[in-house]
């Protein structure tokens, strides 16, 4: 295990699974104290007993993103608990509508995708801002997703323009994460705090996945954490992939 960030705290949403749980993991190995964030109680402290029983310490932190009084609790909690954050994860997010045309869809669901997926990140933010404006090295890491990019990425077939009329919450959503990512970062600038969004890619988070040509899940992650660890001369209102600029 690395000791190298060993005693920086962070705090990822979303991470009873999939890329949350890897990037607690990957973070646990960096020697972070990491709380993984969840919904689901017993998922939660399940996911967080079998990192820690890996030799990481991660400890389970109730939180709904789309709810304002779990965040508030949650950033109380956090208070209370570690003190400050060094590192915020916007990692939950919902809704991958891949079979719905955007003419056809459903109002009420788009608004769903939206209060998790950019209100969500926006309303943790804003919660936990006192905590991370209290640590020396903090960080912000949106994790979005190159289908909501207009840009052009050579060899690829996801963007809004190029998944066609389809996936309209989660690519829109994305979209405007993207946004958000930008203007928190010019205003919270010169207070030090970085903020960047990563997209992991294609990643094998559900079954045939990887027959697709997903990328391992590890593979994902690792641009998240490689953000969430950034050195204070890195650089903040980005979209990247595998630590690379992404056009969006």
């Amino acid at each position: 295990m690395s000791t190298g960030f060993a005693g920086r705290v962070a705090l990822v949403t979303g991470a009873n699974r999939g890329i949350g749980y890897e990037v607690c993991r990957q973070l646990a190995d960096q020697g972070v104290v990491v709380y993984l964030g969840a919904r689901d109680a017993a998922k939660g402290e399940a996911a967080a007993a079998e990192l820690t029983a890996g030799g990481g310490d991660v400890r389970f932190c109730a939180i709904d993103v789309a709810s304002d009084p779990s965040v508030a609790a949650a950033a109380r909690w956090m208070d209370a608990e570690a003190g400050r954050l060094d590192i915020l994860v916007n990692n939950a997010g919902i809704n991958f509508d891949v079979q719905v045309r955007t003419s056809e869809a459903d109002l009420n669901t788009i608004k769903e995708t939206l209060e998790t997926n950019l209100f969500g990140a926006w309303r943790t933010t804003m919660a936990f801002l006192p905590l991370l404006r209290r640590s020396e090295h903090p960080r912000i890491v949106n994790v979005s997703s190159e289908v909501g990019g207009f840009g052009d990425t050579p060899g690829s077939p996801f963007g809004l323009t190029k998944m066609g009329g389809v996936l309209p919450a989660y690519a829109i959503s994305k979209t405007a994460l993207n946004a958000l990512t930008v203007k928190l970062a010019l205003d919270l600038k010169e207070s030090g705090v970085l903020v960047n969004a990563v997209c992991p890619g294609f990643t094998a988070t559900a079954p045939g996945t990887a027959e697709m040509g997903a990328r391992p899940v590890r593979e994902g992650a690792e641009g998240i954490v490689r953000a969430a660890l950034l050195s204070d001369d890195g650089p903040t209102g980005g979209f990247f992939r595998d630590g690379q600029p992404l056009p969006w």
